[in-house]
């Protein structure tokens, strides 16, 4: 007999919202079968891989149409996911690489020894955008960023690291239900979003809109930006809501 899921138990074992769930079965890319008694969505095993193989897809920065493409063009799941695995595997690594080197930083600093350059940043790239950004507002205020954040404590980074996870995963949400970037919850997300940039020391004074445009441009133009906010459609609605609600403020 086969097993069933409701859309609360995958929404919670995949860490997505319901809303976004029924999101997808409108829009045809995940569609949930009904309980004949309750009525109520539920979930196959097959409807399962079709859903890892969705949020595989977000995390590259894929948009819903482009993911639905994907999913109607390589029917072979086995196939793809294989392919799916190699990337993971080789991120594995990479973060591998990164435990291995701050082990040996906290093993040397315990012997009272210091570390070698090439270990302690095996692994490593958080200057990767820095030809971008002093190329757009200038090497001050690369350095005025970078400072900040070496010299911020753990418990600061992770709490920044884990705010613009949240904001994020909010904003993938909202373009996933097609919110518009003038709804009332997108124009909240921008609101967020705005205080966020201007929370880094790096954003330079006086001119937070030219910032945060230039920024969101960044965000659609780069995959590697659109990627943080559910690929194209969503960064293409980060731009646009925080376009409106800085021609509402008047900045």
């Amino acid at each position: 007999m086969a097993e069933y899921w409701t859309i609360a138990d995958v929404a919670r074992r995949a860490a997505v919202t319901t809303r976004t769930l029924r999101h997808y079965d409108r829009i045809g890319l995940l569609p949930a079968a009904r309980d004949a008694r309750s009525g109520h969505r539920v979930y196959d095993a097959a409807a399962l891989v079709r859903l890892q193989r969705i949020l595989l897809l977000r995390q590259l920065g894929l948009g819903l149409p482009e993911i639905a493409a994907v999913l109607d063009r390589e029917v072979d799941e086995a196939r793809a996911l294989h392919a799916h695995l190699a990337a993971l595997r080789d991120e594995r690594e990479r973060i591998g690489r990164q435990i291995a080197a701050v082990e040996a930083t906290v093993a040397a600093l315990a012997r009272g020894e210091a570390s070698m350059p090439e270990e302690m940043f095996d692994g490593f790239d958080h200057t990767q955008y820095r030809e971008e950004v002093e190329e757009r507002w200038g090497a001050e205020a690369y350095a005025r960023g970078d400072a900040w954040w070496r010299g911020l404590e753990e418990e600061g980074r992770r709490r920044w690291q884990d705010e613009t996870a949240r904001l994020g995963a909010d904003w993938t949400d909202a373009a996933a239900r097609g919110v518009g970037p003038a709804d009332a919850e997108a124009q909240a997300l921008a609101g967020r979003h705005l205080a966020w940039l201007a929370a880094a020391p790096g954003a330079p004074s006086g001119d937070l809109r030219g910032y945060a445009l230039a920024l969101a441009d960044m965000y659609v133009a780069d995959p590697r930006f659109a990627a943080n906010y559910g690929g194209a459609a969503g960064a293409e609605l980060v731009r646009a809501a925080l376009r409106t609600r800085l021609d509402h403020q008047g900045d």
